[in-house]
């Protein structure tokens, strides 16, 4: 058998309408989110459904609803294809999806995941609200521009490269005041700019407070080795160390995401299939900007 290897989305990929076929079709889907919606305490499967999108989007809400809509694909996969879980070798996921990831893996259980990712949303919402912030996505300039687009932006605020996410595709983050000044500048340089509808500039110094809540509410869940090495966005390497991955997704908020990096650690691994686990195609886009020949198949929420 191929080895294979899980991938699981980050925010941004939460669409209204997402799960609600799986979750009518499939009760071990539609069990996930009334499991969620014990813990949160709201219908989380309602605002996937009818949203608003304002709401969906907000960080808080969208954190536990990609969270939750991945796992509930993974429950589609399971059903349709179980031994493709036991082909899994590897998995990874995109800044939140590495705690999906973990989940996966088994060394967080399900409610524990749902509880860090609610409480890692609101301190990131919290963090970002304190400073005016946000994300810019660069397509079709290459690292060394875009270096030199956050240099001169960071005369206007802090900014920083916050997703290494493939050749070409570089997202950075920070005050409001720099991220309008690289716009700028990135257009100048006949780039395609693309303003992120996030709440704030994730992974930069700018979410600190949001590590300090975060390091308390992970210091009360305990981890299980996982089953299969999971990748850290931090490091781009697979977790050895069970003592490693709290202090690493604490340290995950304000550190970039190195995940073109992730991707061809495992590749070069001997992975060679890719499942991409929940709402949205960007992960399997990203692949193939990589390694245009690697293989990568979605299971949709």
């Amino acid at each position: 058998m191929a080895k294979a290897a899980f991938l699981f989305p980050g925010q941004g990929a939460q669409t209204v309408g997402m799960a609600v076929s799986l979750c009518a079709n499939l009760p071990a889907a539609r069990q996930l989110f009334d499991r969620a919606a014990t813990i949160l305490g709201y219908d989380l499967l309602q605002v996937c459904a009818e949203g608003p999108k304002e709401r969906l989007d907000s960080t808080a809400v969208s954190q536990p609803a990609i969270y939750v809509a991945s796992l509930a694909a993974l429950e589609q996969l399971r059903h349709d294809e179980p031994t493709a879980l036991e082909d899994c070798v590897a998995c990874a996921g995109l800044s939140l999806g590495e705690y999906t990831a973990l989940t996966f893996a088994g060394a967080l259980s399900f409610e524990d995941g749902l509880r860090l990712v609610q409480q890692r949303g609101q301190a990131m919402q919290a963090a970002a609200d304190a400073t005016p912030s946000g994300m810019v996505s660069l397509l079709l300039l290459e690292l060394p521009q875009v270096q030199q687009l956050v240099e001169q932006a960071s005369e206007k605020g802090l900014i920083r490269i916050a997703n290494y996410l493939c050749p070409g595709n570089l997202v950075v983050s920070g005050e409001k005041a720099a991220c309008e000044v690289i716009v700028q500048l990135a257009t100048a340089s006949n780039a395609r700019v693309v303003p992120l509808a996030v709440a704030g500039a994730f992974h930069t110094p700018i979410m600190q407070p949001a590590v300090e809540q975060l390091t308390q509410a992970l210091e009360k869940v305990p981890l299980k080795p996982p089953r299969v090495p999971v990748w850290a966005n931090v490091t781009a390497q697979p977790y050895t160390d069970l003592a490693a991955i709290k202090p690493t997704l604490a340290r995950q908020v304000v550190e970039p995401v190195l995940w073109e990096n992730t991707m061809r650690g495992m590749l070069e691994s001997g992975i060679e299939q890719f499942v991409e686990i929940g709402p949205g195609r960007v992960l399997a886009g990203l692949l193939k900007r990589i390694h245009r020949k690697a293989e990568c198949r979605n299971v949709q929420a």
